[in-house]
């Protein structure tokens, strides 16, 4: 063997092995990174997957493990009656004795509407209400009425965890932490499809079993939509 031959032999062996050195980091970096985020969304993951089975079991085959306390009360009002839905929303707040972030009132005005071939006036309708993942509290008032209709459902722990999966009666903050779930499953799932593509040599075993997943939950979508 020549002398060039010989550095030519030494160069691809330290190639070779800077590129195995380079993979076995890269494959490394691979395996924290997918530990971290694994260990991120392990909370919400449980909770968000606990209320994903109950709310996929809604309609079919329905798990009733959500449950809501429903209760409903007329309320007289002070004389003179509030003035306005705001004003009506303040009374209540005292009343009832509670404060919330998440209080709404709307206030719908006076319109015509038809009752069969004659044609009526709607009094005005106000409305407030208060909506978090644990209580629901709504109070109707239509003007001229005596008195407040309102109404409130208590939910219990199941119905509590679907609300907070569905976002129900939560601030921009919950929002923001959802969404780095959902982004936490979906780097979740890149880096395991790579960390198998790197650890495992039955490379077209695994294409074809993510390609047939791909192809029947497609399939059963556009069947069943």
């Amino acid at each position: 063997m020549s002398t060039t031959e010989a550095i030519r032999g030494t160069s691809t062996s330290t190639a070779t092995a800077s590129s195995r050195w380079n993979r076995i980091n890269a494959i490394r970096w691979l395996r924290k990174m997918h530990g971290w985020i694994g260990l991120w969304g392990a909370t919400l993951g449980l909770l968000f997957g606990t209320s994903g089975i109950l709310l996929n079991h809604r309609a079919v085959m329905k798990i009733p493990a959500a449950q809501a306390q429903e209760s409903t009360v007329q309320l007289p009002l002070p004389q003179p009656a509030p003035e306005n839905a705001r004003a009506m929303l303040d009374w209540l707040q005292g009343e009832l004795k509670f404060d919330h972030p998440n209080l709404r009132s709307r206030e719908e005005p006076a319109h015509g509407v038809a009752w069969g071939d004659k044609s009526l006036t709607q009094p005005a309708h106000w409305q407030m209400s208060l909506t978090t993942p644990r209580v629901n509290v709504q109070a109707d008032w239509w003007v001229g009425n005596s008195f407040v209709t309102l109404k409130r459902s208590d939910n219990n722990f199941f119905a509590v965890l679907t609300n907070l999966h569905k976002g129900v009666g939560m601030g921009v903050a919950w929002v923001l932490l959802a969404d780095t779930l959902a982004g936490s499953i979906v780097l979740l799932s890149l880096s395991g499809v790579l960390l198998w593509t790197q650890l495992n040599r039955r490379r077209l075993v695994g294409a074809a079993i993510g390609v047939s997943g791909l192809t029947l939950t497609v399939l059963l979508a556009l069947r069943l939509v």
